[in-house]
């Protein structure tokens, strides 16, 4: 009786709105999911996606990395290592937002689903490794962490709205329809720069599979979808300018600007320098930084928080 008393006690303190303690978790949440992302890179970008061979073990008989395996092991476990800090926010948030079930349908629904995709990455983690760093297994491996970031970043509107009090400013039908287009463009921008990425150099292995298309032929495919978030883009701007109030939203358009002339800097860059570690490391940063702006975007335009739906 006195545990069931204990346990009634622990959950009464949980919050039944957001506080800055949830927010803050969203944030670490977001943070995190473009941090695994980096650290996954360099796995890549350092030869060291092998540096542990198996999964779940490290290597035959040892969870951890042994001496033989060198700089690589310590890499790739240190990355393999960062998942459970993003399993520890997202269990976390998860808690911070129990009493808000109810009325917080869809915080709710993002976090469960942050911890499902994280448990998918896990299997994909090891997927990549039984299959020798398959290039397509590497490509579902970023895309799911793409998933992760976008997901976060709606976390992070969703928590700041209520907590900061922000007015909604109502978009538009059109602005809505062009902003899910630009997100769209987003997502096969950075879908088809996974392939170009299975045809370069940089495998994770000397010995990996590499993709057997032709190179310049990938990159304009990769490049195609860009100049079409950059018009929609553009459009978007345009139609948020023309249309009274909608700050915030003008302000989210403008970051996603800023991640997409910087992006195509450095793609362009990399493409014709031989594709620099450095560069390309920074590239995948961008890419996920492309991700949450336009996502941003999108939720700013044609998504309420939980707590003004009529559902909530």
């Amino acid at each position: 009786m006195s545990s069931v008393l204990a346990s009634n006690s622990w959950a009464d303190k949980l919050p039944t709105k957001v506080t800055r303690l949830v927010h803050a978790l969203a944030i670490a949440s977001l943070i995190s999911q473009i941090g695994i992302i980096v650290t996954g890179g360099a796995v890549r970008l350092t030869e060291s996606g092998l540096g542990c061979s198996q999964w779940p073990n490290c290597v035959p008989g040892s969870m951890t990395p042994v001496p033989e395996m060198g700089i690589h092991g310590i890499i790739e476990f240190g990355n393999r290592l960062l998942t459970f800090v993003l399993l520890v926010i997202a269990v976390a948030f998860l808690i911070s937002i129990w009493k808000m079930r109810p009325t917080h349908r869809t915080l709710y629904k993002l976090s469960i689903g942050l911890l499902a995709g994280i448990a998918l990455q896990a299997l994909v983690g090891a997927i990549t490794v039984w299959t020798g760093l398959n290039a397509w297994v590497v490509s579902v491996h970023f895309l799911i962490s793409g998933a992760l970031v976008i997901m976060a970043t709606f976390q992070v509107n969703r928590t700041a709205k209520e907590l900061k009090g922000r007015t909604i400013e109502h978009s538009s039908k059109s602005i809505c329809q062009v902003s899910f287009a630009a997100w769209i463009f987003s997502l096969l921008a950075v879908a088809f720069g996974t392939i170009v990425t299975g045809t370069g150099p940089h495998a994770g292995d000397a010995d990996a599979p590499r993709h057997l298309f032709d190179p310049l032929l990938v990159t304009r495919m990769h490049t195609a979808p860009v100049y079409l978030l950059v018009f929609a883009t553009i459009v978007v701007l345009v139609l948020a300018y023309r249309q009274v109030g909608n700050a915030q939203l003008r302000t989210a358009i403008w970051w996603l600007v800023a991640a997409i002339a910087i992006q195509a800097a450095i793609g362009y860059i990399q493409h014709f320098n031989g594709l620099p570690v450095a560069l390309v490391l920074s590239h995948m940063l961008g890419a996920s930084l492309l991700l949450s702006a336009s996502a941003n975007v999108w939720d700013r335009a044609a998504i309420l928080p939980d707590y003004q739906r009529s559902d909530a």
